[in-house]
């Protein structure tokens, strides 16, 4: 029987735990994430080794539901630069879904490995994602949360491949729903819009800006949480980001072209993953070999040691907290308009509130209560590259929005 289990949706008999374990020998746990254990699993019959994710049903809904959507979308994909689902069980306590095993590095681990680092090697890395992406789109599926890149192999010339499918989305008329990793987030999400494929290509954009300069293009800032949460969502919805120096002093026009084609506010306008691996950046002969190496690296060193990547955040979360204090202010009122009651919790109550409470480190799985988790949004890892600080002084060199006109209005709220 395909992938050990029958069709999802379908009354289906479960797999008896030894029917794993049978057919797998299951390693100690590689690590804990926000809705799966991760395993080394090896196939007693081939010797061939596979990633494990185990997901249990006890956590609640939203892991049950993610376990689910993994396994739909990855049954529905096949592609150079996906990471293939292998088998799947299901037995009445836990999801067991195994999937090839990528033994290569994360891509900002591989930049700060090499000696020769240029824009023509982040095209490369660039071209592989687009392509998977428009394929996934060609499927009406949007990821909705790209960031961690990772080579398959530890080969020369290994294939780049993209995974964490648990948030992936058929796109069945547009999504309004919000989640993803803040600074990666589109504009159309942060304001509460009604989103699709596009914010994939935001976020492509975000990478390519990091792979390009070692500096995420939208930072938080202020003394408070809070603070910085605003700061963040705000620049995210004018588009205020810079091709600061000396950061992209080296990086040709036509990598900073395609980076603002791809990071667009107004999502119709912005280009679609097919029309990015035409643009001559990616498919031509514009990417310069010159050697940025040591800049690049020396700011994504510097933002690792800055850090909070083993904090988690939940997205409606901190919408609801820039909510209520900003009605004075006219561009977070707007924002304020498009932070609405959380539509997983019932009757509009807010959930509960994450203010003063991290989430559990890498490497550790917290407990949790079900009906307490059952109405959260998604738990999202901040990003590996987080707020970096900017030279005082520099110029602005584009900004393409305005938050006002990127937020949903409240009846009597008139935009200038």
């Amino acid at each position: 029987m395909p992938f050990g289990c029958l069709t999802l949706g379908e009354k289906k008999d479960y797999n008896n735990p030894s029917d794993v374990t049978d057919k797998y020998d299951l390693g100690q746990t590689v690590r804990s994430e926000e809705f799966c254990e991760i395993f080394r699993a090896k196939d007693r019959n081939t010797l061939k080794m596979y990633t494990c994710k185990k997901f249990h049903k006890k956590d609640g809904r939203k892991v049950r539901k993610a376990a689910k959507n993994e396994i739909l979308i990855l049954k529905m994909v096949k592609h150079h630069n996906i990471l293939q689902l292998v088998d799947v069980f299901e037995t009445k306590k836990e999801y067991f879904l195994f999937l090839e095993l990528a033994t290569g590095r994360e891509v900002f681990d591989w930049i700060l490995d090499q000696g020769y680092y240029s824009e023509r090697d982040t095209s490369n890395v660039v071209r592989q994602v687009l392509e998977a992406v428009a394929y996934l789109h060609s499927l009406k599926i949007v990821h909705r949360n790209l960031k961690n890149l990772v080579y398959f192999n530890r080969l020369k010339h290994s294939k780049i491949v993209i995974s964490d499918f648990h948030l992936a989305k058929l796109e069945n008329g547009l999504i309004k729903d919000p989640c993803g990793t803040p600074e990666y987030l589109a504009p159309e999400v942060v304001g509460r819009q009604r989103y699709g494929r596009p914010v994939d290509c935001w976020a492509i954009g975000v990478i390519m800006y990091i792979l390009l300069s070692g500096n995420p293009p939208f930072y938080g800032e202020g003394d408070e949480e809070g603070d910085e949460d605003k700061s963040l969502f705000l620049k995210i919805l004018s588009g205020d980001y810079e091709f600061d120096s000396p950061y992209w002093d080296d990086i040709s026009d036509s990598a900073k072209n395609l980076v603002a084609s791809l990071m667009e506010v107004d999502q119709d306008q912005r280009l679609t993953a097919q029309e990015a691996i035409g643009h001559e950046w990616i498919s031509g002969n514009a990417a310069s070999d010159k050697n940025i190496k040591d800049g690049v690296c020396a700011q994504i060193e510097k933002n690792f040691a800055r850090a909070k990547w083993k904090k988690a955040v939940r997205v409606t979360t901190l919408m609801k907290r820039l909510r209520a204090p900003e009605q004075t202010d006219s561009g977070a009122s707007g924002l304020a308009a498009g932070a609405s009651a959380d539509p997983t919790t019932q009757s509009g109550t807010p959930a509960p509130p994450a203010e003063g409470h991290d989430a559990a480190p890498a490497g550790t799985k917290a407990p949790v209560n079900e009906q307490l988790r059952d109405r959260q949004t998604a738990m999202i890892p901040a990003p590996s590259l987080p707020s970096a600080a900017r030279p005082e002084g520099e110029p602005q060199v584009r900004c393409n929005g305005d938050p006002r006109q990127m937020l949903p209005q409240t009846k009597g709220d008139k935009t200038s």
